[in-house]
Order: C-alpha cells, then structure tokens, then sequence
C-alpha cells in the first residue's frame, strides 16, 4: 500500500506542485524556487541545535544579505501564502486518490459486513438490530476549521479535475487558488457558519447516506420504497443552537438556521424531482410528478399552503405514483423512484436535528430570575430560602410549578433566551417534524437538579395537550470529576417518579453525552479515555436497573487529544457491559472536510462507524471476532494504568510554568484573531489573568499542536508504561494490547499525535530559565512514550501498521516546516526583543496568525 500512496499521491503532489512555479503571479517563482532552500535549511538547522531565529537570519543572510527588514517579512509571507496552497493541493491529491490508497470494499464496508454473515439466523439477527440501532454524527460549528468555504469549493473542485486528470482545469483552478485569500476578515454569524455547514449536507451526506442505505437494503433484500429503518444514518446540528460560550446565538439565529436546514433539503428535493420529470414521462405517473414538482415548488417559494405540510405527504404522491409505473409500464426507471422515496424516508423534511446546548450555569440564574418574580407576586416563596434548599426539595418545587413563562415579562438576557429557545424547539417541531429539534444538551451538568431545571421550562412552555413533553434532555459530562459522578447523578435522576414517567413517554430512552476534550484537558490522555469507558459502564448498569435505554453521545474533535482519530475501532471494541444500540459523536472543522468532505470520504467513514455497532452484536464469541472484551483483570490493569498517567500529567499541569507557558510562548492568545468561528475562544472576561480552567478545550489543544508537542494526545501514557514495567506488567500490557481493540486504538491514536510531534523546533526554550525545566518534562515523555508504545506494540517505528497514515504524516510535516519554523522565528522575535516598535510587533503577530492556517490545514485533525 506504501508503493501505492507514492504513486498516486506523492508522485501526481510533485508534479502537479511544479505548476504553481508557472502561475503568472508577481514573485511567485522566486518564492517557489526558494521554499527548497529553506526547507534544507531549516532540517539542516534543526538537526545541528541551531533556533529558529538563527535559521531564518542564516537563510536571509544567504538569500537577502542586502535587504531590509520589510523585504525580508514580505517574503515570509509569500512563504506562507505559498505554502498554504500546497497544503490544499496535497489535501486535493489525497482525496483524489482515496479509492486506491483505501479498500472501499474491505473491512468496516457494509459489503464486507454482509458477506461475513454466514447463515439466515445471523441475517435475521442483523435486521432485527437495525430495528433498534443508529448512527448520528452531528456537525458542529466549533472553530476548527481553518478553510474559508470559498477554499473548500476549491479544493473540491480540484479534487475533481485531479481524479479526471484535467491539466487545463487543474491549471485554472491553481490559478483560482492564487487569488482566493485563506483567512476571513470578520468573524462569522451562527448563520453563517450553518450555510457552510449546508454545503455539505446538499452536496455530500444527502448522496452518502443515500447511497449507503441502498446498497445495504440491496444486499439484506429489502425492498428500498419500504425502508423501515430511517434512524440507522441520522445527521444532527449544533450551529445556531449551540449557546455555550457564544452570545451570538438567539432564538431568531436558531428559527433562522432551521429555516435553511429545510430550505437546503427541499430545493435538493426539487431538483431530484426535475431528474425524475425528465425520466417519468409515462402516462398516469407523468401527472403524479407534475403536481410533485408544483406542490415543491410551493413549499419552497410560497404559496404554502398550496405546497406540503409533512414529508409523509410528499410519501403518499410517491407511492401511489410508483404502483401506478409498476401495474402500467413494467417497472420502467423504478430504481429512480425508489431512492428518491428511500431520501424522503430518511430525512423528511428537517434534514439536520437542531440541537440546543447550554451551561448549567445559565440554568440557575434564569432560575434565580424567574423564582424572584414569583417571589414578588407570592410572597410565601423566598429565594434565599430557595437557595438553602437540598437538591431534593428544589426539584419538587421546579416540578410542582404551574406558571406561564412569558418571555416579555423578562428583563434578564440570559432569562430571555433560554426561554425563547425552548419557545424555538415548538416552532421548529411545527415547521420541520418532530425531529427538527427534540434535543437540549446541557453542559458542565453536575446534578439531577441541572436536567430538571430544563425539563421544567420545557413542561411550562412547550407540553402538549397530554402533558407529554417533546424534548430530550441530554446530561453532558466532562471533566473527571463529573465522569466518575455521572452514575450517581443518574440514579437519582431515574427515582424521580415524574422524569421516570417522561423516559417511559420518550420510548424508555435516555441520551448521555460524555466530552473527550475537556475530558483529556482535565485528566490527560489515558485517564480520560478510560474514565469515559468506565463511566459509560456504569451508566449501562445504572440505566438497566432502571430499564431505561441509555445511549451514549460522544463529543469527540478531531486530534487525538480531543477523543479523535481511528473512532470505529473504539466502537467495535465496546464490550456486554457497554451499551450500544446507537452511536452519535459530534464531528467538527476539519474532520468534516477531511473525513466527511467528499461522497466517497463520507460514504468509507459512515460504513465503517455502522458496521462497527454490528461487530459485538453479530460477532461476539465467534471465530470471526476481531478483539477479546476486557475482562477484570483487564480493567484493573487499565485503571493502575490510567492513574499512573494521571499522576504524571497532574505533575505537568501543576507546574508553575504550565499556563505561563501556554499563555506567553505559544499562538494560544492568537486564536480569537483567526475569525474562524463565531464563538469566543475564552471563558475570561478580557483584562483577566488566564486560568487554566478558563482555557477552552480547543484553542488549548490546538496550541500545543501549534507547538509541534501534541502534549494533549499522549502525555502520562509512557511514564504509565514505565512504571508498570518496574513492578513487571509490561508482558501482561503486551497481551492486552494482542487481545484488546480498545487498547490497540488507543496506542494507535497515541501515536498520531506523537507522530505529528517535533521537538527540535521549540528546543530553544532550553535555554530559557522560565521554561527549561517544563519543556525538558514534555521532551522526556515524548520520549519515552514513543519507545513505551512501539515496545509494547512491537513495531519498528510509529504507525508502521497503517502505512498510508504515517506517510500521508510525513509528507505533511515536511511540507509546513518552514511554516514552523517562521511562526516559532516570530514566536521568539516577539519573546526576546524588547525594543520593537508597534508596527513592528503588529507585523510578527500577523505573522504567527497567518502560519497557524497551513500548520493546521496540513494536520488535518489537529484542533
């Protein structure tokens, strides 16, 4: 597969690139020709100790002996710019050749799942789960994506004519990269961010999942028109209701981005429905299509009352327009018709469910609002005494309310829009169907009394005649604490007889959200990840005593630090003890536009997350089973290993140079000037001295991307390994990890991240009193976490079992060095030098800004 990857990647990336030196730019050439050099010198520099300032004067002194400082800062930009495009033809490349460099038809596929099934019992076994199981990865609008959407239809425009091998496209589209700037001057609305994410819903998972589906009900012999099962692919949203942290999202931005949700979906509709017009030209079933595209057309432009209400009246046109074909004209062109009833079945009329997401936080102090007001009118009730309260109490008082919420009665901003959201669900319920918008997730929730708190706005604004409340709340818990708390809140969540009553109204359904990233922020790599698969196994075992179904939410990024990388592994590997009828993870920035960006990208990744809830179910104890379940011993290993990581990352983030690190040597307090998203970058108010609780999850780990030390993705894990091997664990660790796919992954992912490591580039800060002795600790356990995994995985180098990854990496990493090495150059220039004037210290900071895109872009997953 390595002489593949040369081949079709590295080979076209090295031709291709030589047309950038013929693009009619001014300098272009000279910077092109240039680059070379620098990369030599910059590996040459490294390898001899020499820091980055010392490399780019030695370059300049080279190249520009005779030239001024604005000549010498021009050409790093050029640089940059250069580089930047380089990086978007490698991605474009890359893509392009995803079919040769990926088995499509391999393990994970859903081909390659249906051809193990060996029997009729494990066939009906298969149908019988897809009654009950579903993937839904949800897009959100965290700032991770550091292409404007102008690049990514570029890049996929390029990708395109890459595959086709269209030189006089590839050249007009070179040409179009050249002029198409890569950073936004404004931050983006909510709105904003959600019609880029549209893109690729219309263009992408409308096909993907489409086209997933039918060949899973071709091979299972299901007829596609009678599809059962839409749950099993499902597509959820975040921008425009996601309010943690960003006071730019309201109830008009939310009703706003559900609009365009179903706009999106029905124009995509109409033209499906001209397709069909163009071949449907039959008699009896020509009329069906010609009402079809009227009554469209009307829902989408008006008037709507002449258009459809429901998807399930679009289903009933469709059907009675398909017996018509098949009693009349032999079938002819059903195939068309079947998927585009198979497109209706699977995402109605909302396409996306819009969740809303709020602090606990913002919960209590609406609460204090609201109670005060009532307090006004009934004196009876006073809120300091409130606040006295047991949990238990104030929930039977949140529960017995009975109260209008009028939104206007209400001064209070917060008060305003948590009310008005919830408001928002019910509209978007009316417009979209019920799964337009059934889902509030709460973050930092801490307490039973936090899902009360929103289940009773929901009772008092949105229940139904019935009584019955249309909202599933959604618990999300982070940090370590909360994790090893999450079973004990849900207890007494489940014995509240009246949140019992709406579980068993909700299908006996429960969402759990659990977050990698402030997960690992808090506790690092290992601990994190084993403290969620602890909890979520006793979250299993709470919920079942219970007999509720819980499913379990992953808010996962894209870098391993952040609960990214190989994810199907970590699926299938879950055991009995962890349920796993359904599998929803958040996916963001760059892993959308990398994993999720094309048909085929999205098609490969979506199968192999179904398939992996399959695994256990169809697998378990047979001599197909790809990995043994942890049995006790297993997991006493894994926590004594957990907890020696902890202890050794809690003596990293203890260290007095940690936040003053973060805060003063890396592009940490660089981030909110990239206008990449719409949401603030820090919980501080400005002014403030920095937390290290204030740091948020993504700015944080991408910094230390930023750095080229990972630190978030592999910290602990070989002082862990170590230390067991001194009480002589290493040969029970080797087991584990022949036996265990859950272990596998994440030493898997582990190295990833330490493959996407480069100490030489920041070793300068050796020589810095402040921060010697911190980066000597981060150095010595890259250090000795890569030897620690590559012994217990028995592998020569790092990722050596995944070929095409670890040289995708290594391409990578060369490609944006000198990019490195110019934002590390402007990093110490900045840190050294005391007496630079503001316009100087405005053109260093620009540079550190402008490098963080291509250093980013290039690692695909590494914010």
């Amino acid at each position: 597969m390595s002489d593949v990857f040369q081949d079709t990647v590295v080979t076209k990336y090295n031709i291709f690139n030589s047309l950038f030196l013929s693009l009619p730019y001014k300098g272009i050439f000279q910077t092109g020709s240039i680059l070379p050099l620098i990369t030599q010198k910059c590996e040459e520099g490294f390898a001899n100790g020499k820091s980055p300032v010392e490399i780019i004067e030695a370059f300049f002194g080279e190249i520009l002996e005779s030239a001024g400082e604005k000549e010498r800062i021009d050409l790093l930009f050029s640089m940059i710019k250069y580089i930047e495009r380089q990086v978007v033809l490698f991605d474009s490349v890359e893509d392009a050749a995803f079919s040769e460099t990926h088995d499509l038809e391999g393990k994970g596929s859903v081909n390659f799942l249906i051809n193990r099934i060996g029997s009729e019992t494990q066939r009906e076994k298969m149908i019988k789960k897809l009654e009950e199981f579903s993937v839904r990865i949800v897009l959100t609008a965290h700032p991770t994506q550091f292409y404007p959407g102008k690049v990514l239809g570029i890049i996929n425009d390029l990708e395109s004519a890459i595959r086709e091998s269209d030189f006089a496209a590839i050249n007009r589209l070179l040409l179009q990269l050249g002029k198409t700037g890569f950073i936004n001057k404004e931050k983006p609305t909510p709105y904003e961010e959600a019609v880029s994410l549209c893109w690729f819903l219309e263009k992408v998972y409308y096909d993907a999942i489409a086209e997933i589906v039918w060949k899973l009900a071709n091979a299972l012999q299901i007829p596609a028109h009678e599809w059962k099962y839409p749950q099993i692919l499902q597509l959820g949203f975040w921008p425009g209701g996601d309010r943690d942290g960003n006071p730019f999202v309201d109830k008009q931005a939310t009703l706003d981005v559900a609009a365009r949700l179903k706009s999106t979906l029905l124009r995509t509709y109409y033209r499906d429905i001209r397709v069909l017009k163009r071949r449907l030209t039959f008699k009896g079933v020509e009329d069906y299509i010609v009402v079809l595209e009227r009554k469209m057309n009307n829902t989408i432009f008006g008037p709507e009352d002449q258009g459809y209400a429901s998807a399930d009246e679009v289903l009933v046109e469709l059907l009675a327009a398909r017996k018509v074909l098949q009693e009349r004209h032999e079938g002819l062109f059903v195939e068309y018709l079947d998927k585009f009833i198979l497109k209706i079945r699977l995402f109605g009329f909302h396409f996306a469910s819009l969740d809303i997401r709020q602090v606990s936080t913002k919960h209590d102090k609406a609460w204090e609002d609201i109670l005060r007001r009532l307090e006004s009118k009934v004196p009876l009730l006073k809120y300091e005494e409130y606040e006295q309260w047991d949990d238990a109490k104030k929930i039977n008082l949140l529960l017995s309310l009975n109260i209008p919420l009028r939104i206007d009665d209400y001064e209070d901003a917060i008060t305003k829009d948590i009310l008005g959201s919830i408001h928002a669900v019910k509209k978007i319920q009316k417009r979209n169907g019920p799964l337009g918008s059934h889902r509030y997730v709460i973050s930092n929730c801490s307490s039973a009394l936090n899902v009360i708190q929103v289940y009773a706005f929901a009772k008092n604004l949105i229940a139904q005649p019935d009584g019955a409340v249309p909202l599933d709340i959604v618990p999300l818990f982070e940090t370590i604490d909360d994790l090893a708390n999450a079973p004990q809140v849900m207890r007494a969540l489940y014995e509240i007889p009246e949140y019992r009553a709406h579980l068993a109204g909700r299908f006996d359904k429960q969402t759990i959200m659990v977050g990698f990233s402030d997960g690992t922020k808090d506790g690092g790599y290992l601990r994190a990840n084993w403290s969620i698969y602890v909890a979520k196994e006793e979250l299993t075992r709470v919920s079942r005593e219970f007999g509720v179904n819980v499913t379990f939410f992953d808010g996962r990024g894209g870098p391993p630090g952040r609960g990214g990388g190989n994810s199907q592994d970590f699926y299938a590997s879950l055991g009995k003890d962890i349920e796993d009828k359904e599998i929803q993870l958040t996916i963001q920035g760059q892993t959308i536009s990398s994993n999720y960006g094309t048909v085929q990208t999205a098609m490969y990744n979506l199968e192999r997350l179904f398939t992996a809830g399959f695994e256990n179910h169809l697998f378990r104890g047979t001599a197909d089973e790809q990995s043994e379940s942890l049995n006790d011993t297993d997991k006493a290993l894994l926590e004594e290993l957990a907890e020696a990581s902890y202890e050794s990352y809690l003596r990293l983030k203890n260290h007095p140079s940690f936040v003053p690190f973060l805060e003063n040597r890396t592009p940490l307090r660089f981030y909110g000037q990239t206008n990449i998203g719409s949401r603030p970058t820090k919980r501080k108010k400005d002014g403030e001295g920095l937390r290290f609780e204030d740091l948020r999850a993504i700015p944080f780990v991408g910094s230390w991307a930023q750095m080229k030390q990972n630190v978030p993705g592999f910290y602990g894990f070989g002082e862990a390994i170590v230390a067991m091997r001194e009480t002589g664990k290493m040969g029970a660790l080797k087991k584990l990890y022949r036996k265990s796919l859950f272990f596998r992954t994440l030493i898997e992912n582990s190295m990833q991240a330490l493959s996407k490591s480069f100490f030489p580039v920041t070793k300068y800060l050796t020589k810095e009193p402040e921060y010697a002795e911190f980066w000597n600790m981060i150095y010595e356990e890259f250090e000795r976490t890569t030897g620690a995994l590559m012994e217990i995985s028995e592998q020569k180098e790092l990722l050596d079992s995944n070929h095409v990854t670890k040289e995708s990496i290594k391409i990578r990493e060369r490609i944006v060095l000198p990019l490195i090495t110019i934002q590390q150059y402007a990093l110490q220039i900045l840190a050294e030098s005391s007496e630079l004037t503001p316009a100087q210290t405005d053109l260093y900071n620009k540079l550190i800004i402008r490098a963080m895109f291509g250093i980013i872009n290039a690692a695909r997953n590494s914010a």
